[in-house]
């Protein structure tokens, strides 16, 4: 799979990232993940340097695993970076459980707030059109924009 969009830019949680990192050492067993920012206990959303050393941190993340051809074959990692999919729903399109193919539910739901449509209004996060890679800012500082350019 190719990344379909030239870039995107998506808000994802912390717990969104650690679900990713499972789901890509699950499918590349003999892959060296690269680890996540440390999960501090006394997280403080307000303060700034606690949010940049994340934000920093899940950035060096990303690129890592962008470097890697085998995690990138990963359609989950495409759908965490071009959709507005949560986890579940992500997991749901990959096993054929949704009437969308990878493809369709990156185009269908990347250049919107929307999920699939089963998902409550309130669940709906920010997109953003982005033309630099890494982790944007946003007005809510305690959810990074997990963003990416694609390299072709």
């Amino acid at each position: 799979m190719c990344f379909t969009l030239k870039t995107s830019c998506v808000r994802r949680r912390f717990r969104e990232f650690v679900w990713l990192r499972q789901r890509l050492k699950s499918n590349a067993v003999l892959v060296a993940l690269p680890e996540l920012p440390s999960k501090t206990p006394f997280f403080n959303a307000s303060n700034v340097q606690h949010v940049d050393q994340r934000r920093q941190g899940l950035q060096e993340f990303l690129e890592k695993v962008l470097q890697n051809t085998v995690l990138l074959s990963d359609s989950r990692l495409h759908l965490f970076l071009q959709s507005q999919l949560s986890p579940e729903d992500i997991e749901a399109c990959v096993s054929g459980q949704t009437k969308y193919s990878v493809a369709e539910a990156i185009s269908k739901f990347a250049s919107s707030n929307r999920r699939f449509p089963e998902e409550k209004e309130e669940k709906k996060i920010n997109y953003c059109e982005s033309s630099s890679s890494g982790l944007g800012h946003s007005s809510d500082s305690s959810i990074p924009h997990a963003c990416a350019t694609s390299m072709s």
